[in-house]
């Protein structure tokens, strides 16, 4: 695999954690490091961005510590340091993401049975059969681009079935998805960010009317017939949520199976305890997620003034927290570094933690078994078969493109 330059970390001044390029370009390990050791809470500027710069939280405790305190780090205005640079999310207090307190809380409880046991149940051997169906594929082609061959298609796949999205509407929404959260350039337009962002809820608009006149066995239908303290959901709140439930059901499951097998590429020996059955399934996954990291950081607005680590958070200040870097934290986890399928503990940060720990983080854990249970049974030996491009975001990390080599079984 290509290796990436890694920046002085103690070049601070000098290094943007707004900028896509950085995130995309850089191999930013040593970065986060001297970040722990010597400024867990750092002052980040961006002269560019209306507040002029955002807080960056890279300790594990800090971290947990901030998402379980809404009443002071809230993700009312926004979760995302792009939208909360820009001056908020716009689907604040309608999106439960950006949400927090009773609302949250009413509209998490309509959602939270419809991603239950039953459903996961239903959803395992499909996700399963899916997932089976695409890696054959690419293993009797013998080399494919595993990032947009297979992983583009696994997580949007099961998310649409839950959704009640048609099949042939779906090419359309993974291209829109794709482009939403992140892109393959680091000259992406905020013009096109918003018209794909628009798309999607323009989409959606149309789904949930469909779906209010005559109501079927989904997800937009238990939304559109719901009542939170008798009185219906609006129209652009049950947008807003199928949005937020799309991206967040697609592109982080996305960005972690590509990730995997560019993990496994790369330790071989990691792989070869995997593929022997020397390894739990449960507990791969969870390492999985701890070494892609995929949802790179969670934004929040200060809501009184905080003392934390010696420097003075205002209210009305951005804090970002980096799962990233919490979840190579060594006051944390043993080696950091290593990639090891064993690891134990591991209560990785990749879904969030408190109120708004991922809703859709059981789902996601099946999709990554479903691809860790493929791979084992009908692949042999990993190759990287070319350049990887990863993801210009902020929020994402991972891969667009990953080109491999499999050798069947």
């Amino acid at each position: 695999m290509t290796v990436r330059p890694a920046p002085d970390p103690e070049d601070l001044a000098g290094l943007d954690l707004g900028d896509v390029r950085v995130h995309a370009e850089y191999d930013l390990a040593a970065v986060w490091r001297h970040l722990r050791d010597t400024a867990p809470v750092h002052w980040n500027a961006s002269p560019g961005s209306a507040p002029g710069g955002f807080w960056v939280v890279t300790r594990y405790a800090d971290v947990v510590s901030v998402y379980r305190d809404p009443r002071r780090f809230s993700s009312a205005r926004g979760n995302l340091l792009t939208a909360l640079l820009q001056g908020g999310d716009s689907a604040a207090g309608r999106m439960i993401a950006v949400s927090d307190g009773p609302r949250h809380s009413a509209v998490r409880s309509l959602l939270a049975p419809t991603l239950g046991p039953r459903t996961l149940h239903r959803l395992r051997e499909r996700v399963a059969d899916t997932t089976t169906r695409l890696l054959g594929e690419a293993v009797r082609r013998g080399r494919c681009d595993f990032a947009a061959e297979v992983a583009a298609h696994v997580p949007l796949s099961t998310i649409c079935d839950l959704l009640g999205v048609p099949g042939p509407d779906r090419p359309f929404l993974r291209e829109q998805t794709s482009l939403a959260l992140g892109s393959d350039t680091p000259t992406q337009s905020p013009a096109e960010v918003w018209v794909a962002r628009n798309e999607i809820l323009l989409y959606f608009r149309e789904l949930v009317r469909a779906r209010r006149g005559q109501p079927a066995d989904d997800l937009v239908s238990v939304l559109a017939t719901a009542r939170v303290d008798g009185e219906e959901v609006s129209e652009d709140e049950i947008i807003l949520n199928c949005y937020s439930l799309i991206l967040g059901g697609d592109e982080t499951a996305r960005m972690s199976m590509s990730g995997a097998v560019a993990a496994f590429a790369g330790h071989g020996d990691e792989w070869r305890r995997l593929r022997s059955g020397a390894v739990d399934l449960a507990s791969a996954v969870e390492e999985v997620m701890r070494w892609t990291s995929p949802a790179m950081h969670a934004g929040r607005t200060v809501t009184e003034d905080v003392e934390l680590h010696g420097r003075h958070l205002r209210a009305g200040d951005i804090a970002t927290v980096w799962n990233i870097s919490a979840n190579f934290d060594e006051r944390e986890f043993d080696g950091p570094e290593r990639f090891d399928l064993d690891r134990s503990p591991n209560r990785q940060l990749s879904f969030g933690y408190g109120a708004h720990f991922c809703l859709g983080a059981s789902l996601a854990r099946i999709e990554i078994s479903a691809l860790l249970e493929a791979l084992r049974s009908t692949v042999s030996a990993i190759e990287l078969d070319g350049p990887p491009q990863r993801i210009y975001s902020t929020f994402l990390a991972g891969f667009t493109s990953l080109p491999v080599a499999f050798t069947p079984a």
